[in-house]
This record gives C-alpha cells, sequence and structure tokens, in this order.
C-alpha cells in the first residue's frame, strides 16, 4: 500500500461534519482533521482561484510532513470560456495561458516537499472548440513543452475517442501523467488497460468523478453514499493491485459525485486493496 496515496477531491464539504469531522468542528479545521485519517488531497478550488501565499501556507500547518497537496490548473488555461463552452481563442494559448500558469505555478510552489501533481483538466471539447484531437494535441504540446521541468503534472481529457496510445506516447515523452477519470462517458482504467498502457510518467492518477447529473437526481447533499459504486470499485482495486505488482506510483482521489459521500467511497476502496493484499502468497 506504501505506493499507493488515497485521498479525496477536495476536503471542505460542510456536510462532512458528523459523518467525517466530529459535529461543531470549524471549516478552518477541516484540513487538519482531514490530514489525520488520509495522507493526500486533490485541491479544486485552485480550478477557480489562484490562492494566495497565506492560504498555501496556511495548507503547509494544517498537515503533517509526507502529507501531499494535488491541484488543478485554474479555469482560465484549460477552459478560458465565460460561460459553459471552452474558448479556443483563449485555451492554452500563450497570451491568455501563460501569465495565469506562472501566477498559479508560484503560488504551488510554495508547498514544496507537499506538493503532489498538478492536473490539466479538460472539459469535453466540441468541433466548434477544436476540429479535430490533432489541432487539440499540438497546442497541448507546446503548452507542455514550456511548463517548468521542476513539477509533477497530469492530463485529463473528456473526449473517449481521443484516447489512444499516440495520446499516451505523447504524454510519455514528456513525463506527464495520463489522469483516468471514471466519469459517465470515459472508459474505466481496466478497459483502457486492455488497449494501451496509461502509465506514462512516475505518477499514476485517478479521479473517481462519477455522473453529476445522475446522482443529483438523488441528492444535492454529501453526508452519505447514495449510490452502489461497487463493481467499478473492486475493478479499480485489481487495477490498483496492478499498480502495485509494476511498482508504479499512485495517486487516487475520489469525488462526492462519485456515490454520495467521498470519504466513504475511498475508505471502502482502500479496504478493496487491503483485502486483495492479503490473499497475496508471500
Amino acid at each position: 500500500m506504501d505506493r499507493i496515496r488515497f485521498g479525496t477531491s477536495s476536503f471542505s464539504s460542510k456536510d462532512w461534519v458528523g459523518p467525517f469531522y466530529e459535529p461543531g468542528t470549524n471549516p478552518s479545521e477541516f484540513l487538519r482533521k482531514y490530514s489525520k485519517q488520509f495522507d493526500t488531497v486533490e485541491i479544486d478550488s485552485t480550478y477557480y482561484t489562484i490562492p494566495n501565499a497565506s492560504a498555501v501556507k496556511g495548507w503547509i500547518e494544517k498537515t503533517p510532513p509526507g502529507f501531499l497537496i494535488s491541484a488543478k490548473f485554474p479555469r482560465s488555461i484549460v477552459h478560458g470560456g465565460e460561460e459553459g463552452a471552452p474558448d479556443p481563442a483563449k485555451l492554452l494559448t500563450q497570451e491568455h495561458s501563460y501569465p495565469v500558469r506562472d501566477r498559479f505555478l508560484e503560488a504551488m510552489s510554495l508547498l514544496g516537499d507537499r506538493l503532489g501533481t498538478l492536473v490539466l483538466q479538460f472539459p469535453y471539447l466540441s468541433k466548434k472548440s477544436f476540429a479535430s484531437k490533432k489541432l487539440f494535441a499540438e497546442r497541448l504540446e507546446r503548452f507542455l513543452d514550456d511548463l517548468p521541468s521542476d513539477f509533477s503534472y497530469g492530463v485529463e481529457i473528456r473526449n473517449q475517442a481521443w484516447l489512444d496510445e499516440r495520446f499516451a506516447q505523447m504524454l510519455r515523452k514528456r513525463s506527464v501523467a495520463l489522469v483516468l477519470a471514471d466519469q459517465a462517458w470515459m472508459p474505466h482504467g481496466d478497459e483502457i488497460l486492455q488497449k494501451f498502457d496509461p502509465v506514462t510518467s512516475k505518477v499514476a492518477y485517478i479521479r473517481l468523478i462519477g455522473d453529476r447529473k445522475e446522482i443529483e437526481g438523488f441528492t444535492k447533499t454529501w453526508e452519505k453514499e447514495v449510490i452502489d459504486r461497487t463493481d467499478r470499485l473492486e475493478r479499480w482495486a485489481d487495477f490498483l493491485i496492478t499498480m502495485i505488482q509494476r511498482d508504479v506510483t499512485t495517486l487516487v482521489y475520489a469525488n462526492n459525485h462519485y456515490s454520495g459521500h467521498a470519504p466513504a467511497t475511498i475508505r471502502r476502496l482502500m479496504d478493496m486493496v487491503k483485502l486483495r493484499l492479503e490473499k497475496v502468497p508471500e
């Protein structure tokens, strides 16, 4: 299990007070309490706002040595649009993206050895945004090539047809992680593994996202699991055993929208992996 880090996407849900945080826990203490139960977290808020230095220093003060903090690149870099649709005139372009990129990396560098992987999470890109995968890949390659080499990066795309060996090889050449997203229309990690090797850097990165529309038909509060994802989690547990056998460091983060309560989801996955490891003969 040493090679796998389990955590959640964000730590700030007030609905977790009671089922995860002790009743009465102040939001200012969420991360401190969280870091006593998990050893990594994915910060979602950086997608919307670049944190200031005091916020980053607060993350350091509230977490123990060895804790890892991954984060998303800002929306203005990977989306660029003011409304729902991405703006291809701004997405990843030097004029609009690089100043934001530099401020973001400067802020995240303050984490030092607590810094995990920084993720470029792209939305689904229709032909109105990019006429072809080739055009998107060319722009992404330029952006990746211009990134400082002293950070760990990951890329998540949500166009299923673009997810192939050629795309993986492009990331592998740059030692950038291919983010495996368990989302409604995307293939499961084990399906990808049957087609090509999804490990493209020193770190494998998994995000259990789920189906927002489906789960919000059941609930819009996040104090308990409301959808049974056992079958998919069992498959992820098998996938993680493969990563352990390959000696690949892996980061796994669960979102509330996956089954309703991210801490319970990630704990169930942890237990599944532990059970498999106990059955492996010495």
